[in-house]
């Protein structure tokens, strides 16, 4: 059993309406007792009527939870709060970070993961995104952090639809899933009900169903019958730019997404040296690769995560109990041109071929 504590990374450009979901969560019980950083605690602007000071860094809710600032090093703050867990000064069951709306996601992720205390200790448990559907098209064309911001979340939460007509909420939901296809995505007028699904939003974890990680690790789109590059037409999920959308979407044409799917298990030497190959050459501009992978003399597919160069220990899906052997890889790229994913994942398929004919002559 994994009794590491879960971690929910919370992020959004600025007003995107982060504090507003926090608030909703700390206010509802279903959610459970949560620490909550934040990088400034005297700028969080959380409900005070929930806030009683206990010292300079920490403030205790009314509700039990926590709220602490990141004045110093994440893993210092991190480190502090589940000592005190563990000593029984304080009682919580889940940790939520909320970044500054300048924040890329990718550095927190890695620090979690690097930091030999914190492995042991915590766990990445999803990334939410909050995107403001008012203002949120302008920030998206004027800073490409919001665009990074969505093409790395698990789940996508629409504010202020209740400010907007339908004609504005549509098409900026069919933007963001061009940009992240992956991710899920709920509107939430002023937080609400978001509480329940924060949880488990990532499939690398040993309970999860099957159904989970193929959800996880599967675009919207149909892939193309026998064709296993067939999802790579239209990296971005985006139609082609025309001078009007290559106007009003500068940034959106930096994230490319590509998916794979191979219907038969691979063998590990292909995998490793093109997974290597990826990450060596091009593992700056990799802001996360996931998927579920079948390999040969092994029964059960494991379920693998990475953000850059920084990959998760892959978790084997104990629960799997048959079905179709399907690879399916996700990668979510900045800056890296489509004829050069696709030139990659030709690599990993003349690699499993050549194996394939080698096995095949052998035997």
């Amino acid at each position: 059993m994994d009794h590491r504590i879960p971690v929910t990374l919370l992020t959004g450009f600025l007003g995107a309406g982060k504090t507003t979901l926090l608030n909703a969560l700390l206010d509802d019980a279903s959610t459970g007792k949560m620490a909550v950083i934040v990088n400034e605690f005297g700028e969080a602007g959380l409900d005070h009527d929930l806030i009683e000071r206990v010292d300079e860094e920490i403030a205790l809710m009314q509700s039990g939870c926590l709220c602490c600032s990141l004045r110093g090093d994440l893993s210092r703050t991190i480190g502090e709060l589940t000592s005190k867990r563990a000593d029984g000064a304080l009682d919580f069951d889940r940790i939520v970070i909320e970044t500054t709306g300048l924040a890329e996601p990718g550095p927190i992720l890695q620090t979690l993961r690097m930091d030999p205390a914190l492995v042991r200790s915590v766990k990445m448990d999803g990334v939410v995104t909050v995107a403001d559907a008012a203002n949120g098209p302008a920030t998206l064309d004027a800073q490409f952090e919001a665009v990074s911001q969505i093409a790395i979340a698990d789940l996508i939460v629409i504010s202020k639809t209740d400010l907007v007509g339908p004609e504005q909420v549509i098409p900026f939901e069919e933007r963001l899933r061009g940009i992240n296809p992956t991710a899920k995505v709920i509107h939430a007028p002023k937080g609400e009900g978001v509480a329940g699904r924060i949880a488990g939003l990532t499939a690398l974890r040993m309970d999860a169903a099957p159904e989970d990680v193929l959800a996880w690790t599967t675009k919207p789109e149909p892939p193309v019958p026998g064709d296993a590059l067939g999802n790579l037409t239209g990296l971005t999920g985006l139609p082609p730019a025309s001078p009007d959308t290559a106007t009003a979407q500068p940034h959106d044409g930096r994230i490319a997404s590509a998916s794979i799917i191979i219907d038969t298990p691979l063998s590990d030497a292909p995998f490793d040296r093109w997974l290597n190959t990826m990450l060596s050459m091009r593992g700056d501009n990799i802001l996360r690769m996931k998927g579920i992978v079948f390999l040969e003399d092994l029964e059960l597919p494991f379920v693998f995560h990475g953000v850059q160069h920084v990959f998760e220990p892959p978790v084997p899906l104990k629960s799997w109990k048959g079905g179709p052997r399907e690879t399916r890889i996700v990668i979510i790229a900045r800056d890296l041109p489509e004829r050069e994913l696709r030139s990659s994942l030709e690599m990993l398929r003349a690699e499993q071929a050549v194996h394939d004919r080698k096995k095949t002559t052998a035997t």
